[in-house]
This record gives structure tokens, sequence and C-alpha cells, in this order.
């Protein structure tokens, strides 16, 4: 918080982005958010192994082919995220309490009310959708089983998402990772009782993911009330302001577009696995999983490049913007290079932790050549426009996303795949989507900066 020209540090957790050295400050705050992806996605990962390996094959392909289904659903509302992070993260920056406070209680009870609207439609559409996806009949009934019991913790998942989201904008990523330590832990257990000892398949991960979403989300919304600091909450305080609600749509709305649209494309190309058969799709299933991986460790610096872009717009510093960017650039490139070779060549010893079926083996193997190594394209793809949602910028980023990605790999899909059907030509999509959006975002970048910057640059004169 900045009052006069003296900077106050409410508490050990949070980091001054707009001051000092700015390396070791992006690692100190991408790296607790790195870890707790990444733990996420390990307690996920006790789902598919605990079902693999105690419920058998179909179990494992009926949880894996929900994966992207849940995303369209969730990562709407989770884009809408981001414009809480990045208007909380401005008026923290320039001091703002009453409007910190505004935004604060607004985010939350949307998470709430989003939460809610989520779980609703996930248990009435849950069938309809997989049928749609061509999910094929001895797997159905327990991935619409698995789907519905995952959507009843919708407004536990929004709630923690959002307190998170809150959390980040003043630098504290710490405390999330402990939360989510917390709650993995007890995810992992709880299927493991459910699951070996209840004899409840994917019911019992369900119930398990449930309860555990609920301990984060207590947590979460725990420490946000215990908080002295302007993000502050009073549940009695819980109201929606319009005007902030709206700033917060106009930056989340169209990264949550985004988000689902490419999820979108992401489940035309779950159908077109599934037409490979239950083999394929287990394949598929432990190979998306160590993507998976590789996804939140990139997402950990974009979240980075958003935050840290997004208080220095707020006190108008826009060279400090740049080098942000420039040094997330490297960060980013370091760590999916390094993350990308270390999947792909330890990729048959990762597999076997799945399953020890070697054709499922050889599909995910298949899937690992042509999204790993590469996979550095796709963390320099999502900075650009990170750093302009941190601007307030989110709409055109949005639309050049969505063609880039989901436009190239509809046309992949339908046009190319077809005529040569193979894991192989269906995945080398991803390289060239990621290599045609970088150049269309690049440019997008280069003219709103400018434009940002003689802004910035007049109000400072």
């Amino acid at each position: 918080m900045i009052i006069g020209d003296e900077i106050v540090k409410k508490n050990k957790y949070e980091i001054d982005m707009c001051n000092g050295s700015i390396m070791d400050k992006l690692i100190s705050f991408s790296l607790p958010l790195m870890l707790s992806g990444i733990l996420q996605l390990m307690f996920n990962a006790v789902d598919i192994v605990v079902v693999g390996r105690f419920s058998g094959s179909e179990a494992l392909a009926a949880v894996g082919s929900t994966t992207a289904l849940i995303n369209v659903f969730t990562n709407l509302f989770i884009g809408i995220s981001l414009g809480a992070n990045v208007l909380a993260a401005r008026f923290y920056a320039a001091g703002k309490d009453d409007e910190m406070s505004e935004t604060v209680h607004t985010s939350i009870l949307l998470a709430l009310i989003s939460g809610i609207i989520m779980a609703v439609l996930g248990v009435i559409f849950a069938r309809i959708c997989l049928e749609l996806m061509d999910t094929p009949e001895d797997v159905i009934d327990l991935s619409t089983l698995y789907m519905r019991i995952y959507f009843l913790g919708m407004p536990f998942f929004m709630l923690y998402n959002y307190g998170a989201a809150i959390l980040r904008a003043v630098g504290d990523t710490k405390r999330p990772l402990v939360f989510l330590i917390i709650s993995g832990c007890a995810n992992a257990l709880l299927n493991l009782f459910f699951v070996i000892i209840c004899h409840l398949s994917v019911a019992g991960v369900g119930i398990g993911t449930v309860i555990s979403q609920l301990i984060s989300c207590i947590l979460v919304l725990r420490c946000l009330y215990q908080t002295e600091g302007s993000y502050q909450l009073r549940f009695s305080s819980l109201s929606i302001n319009m005007e902030y609600l709206k700033q917060i749509f106009q930056v989340g709305l169209p990264a949550g577009i985004q988000s689902t649209v490419i999820n979108f494309s992401n489940v035309l190309l779950q159908s077109s696995v599934n037409s490979f058969g239950s083999i394929a799709m287990a394949g598929y299933t432990a190979a998306n999983n160590i993507f998976g991986f590789l996804y939140v460790s990139v997402n950990s610096v974009t979240q980075a490049c958003m935050s840290f872009t997004s208080q220095n717009y707020g006190v108008r510093k826009p060279k400090r913007m740049d080098r942000v960017l420039v040094d997330c650039m490297i960060l980013s490139f370091v760590v999916s290079f390094a993350m990308g070779c270390g999947a792909y060549f330890f990729g048959p010893q990762l597999l076997k932790i799945y399953t020890e079926d070697p054709k499922v083996i050889q599909c995910g193997m298949e899937i690992l050549a042509y999204t790993t190594v590469t996979y550095f394209l796709c963390g320099q793809m999502d900075l650009f426009p990170g750093a302009l949602r941190g601007m307030g910028r989110s709409g055109v980023p949005m639309i050049l996303s969505i063609i880039g990605t989901v436009g190239l790999r509809i046309v992949w899909i339908f046009g190319i795949f077809p005529a040569h059907r193979s894991l192989k030509v269906l995945f080398i999509s991803y390289p060239a989507s990621w290599i045609f959006t970088i150049v269309m975002q690049v440019i997008c970048f280069w003219f709103v900066r400018r434009k940002v910057h003689r802004q910035l640059l007049g109000e400072n004169a």
C-alpha cells in the first residue's frame, strides 16, 4: 500500500511489485503458484491413478474423458476471476482501500453465485454433453456419475479460486499453497478410503474431490476474514458493486470466453481421440495429465506477468511494465523448455505411473512427442495476452487467441485429420496453432503498448 511517498508492507506474505529488482520477485511470486498448480495436478492424478489401479481401464477412461468438458464449464468463471485479480492489484498498488474492499466483496459474492449456477448446469447437462462428445457406451454411465458429483462442489471450487485471486493481487501466493497442500492431502486420503475400502470407484474420487474443495474454500475465506489489510472480508458486507463488476467483466469475461472456447477445441480433439477407442482414450488421459504439469508451470509466470503489470499500471510505471514482460519471457522459456524436455525424455516412466498397458503407453508417447518439447511456444503465446490484461485490455487478445488456436485446430480436425487419421497428425495441431497465434499477439501487443505508454506518460507529465 502507498501512503504519500512511503511504501508500507502490511505483512510478510505481500510482495512490492512496483519497486526494486524484478526477476527475484517474479520467482518469489511464481514459484509458490507453480508448486500450487503442480500439487493440484498431483492430487488430481491420485484420482486417475487410484481408479486406474483399483477400478480398471474403463473407470480410468471415464474420469479422464470428462476433463476437457469440465474445463469448458469452469474456465469461463475462472477467467472472470482474472478480472478480479487485475482490478484488485491496481487498487492495492494505488493505495485505494475503499475501492479494494468493494472489489473483494463483489468478487466473493460473484464466486458464490457462479458456483451455484455451475453446479445446477453440471448436474442437469452432464450426460447430454458427454453424448455429444461421442463418449463410448462402456464408460458413459461412469463418466456421467463422476461429472455430477464433481459439479456439486463448484461453489467451494469457485470461492477458493476467487479468494486466491485476491491474495495473488497483493503478491501472496504462499498461503494458497499451504491451503492446497492441506486440502490435497485430504483429497488423496479420501480417494484411497472411498475407492479401496468403500469400493465406490469413480463416485469415490468424486466425493473425495468435493470434500477437499470444501476444505480449501474454508481456509482461503478464513484467511481473508482474519487479514488486517484493505482486502479484509466481512460476510455482512457482501454485495455487488455494479461499477466494479463491470470492470471485472471487462478484463475477465474475454479471458474466460477465450479459455472456454479453447477448451471447446480440446473437447473436439477429445472426440477425435474417442474415435480411436478406449486404449487411445486412456493414453490421452495419462498424457494429458502430464501435459497439465507443463501448463500450470508456465501459467504461473503468466499470472505473475499480469499481476506485476497491473500493479505497475496502477502506479503509472510503463517502463517497468516493459521490464516485467521481458523478464517473464526469459523465465517462462527456461521453465517450459526444461520441463518439456524432461516430460518427453522420461515420458515412458511417467506414463507407467498411470498404467502398465504397453499399448496405452505407446499412445501416450505419440501425444507427448508433439506437445512437450515445443511447449515453450505456448508459454510465450500466453504472456502477451497476460500483459495486455494487466493493462486492462482483454478483448482483442481474446479474439486473436480464438482465431489462432481454436480456428486453426478446427480446420485441422475437420480438414486435415480425416484424410490422415493418426494421433501424430492430430496433435501436430498444437505447436502449429501456437506459432500462428504468437505472431498475431506480438503485433497486437506492439500497437496497444504504444497507446498505453503515451497515455501513462501523458498523465505523469
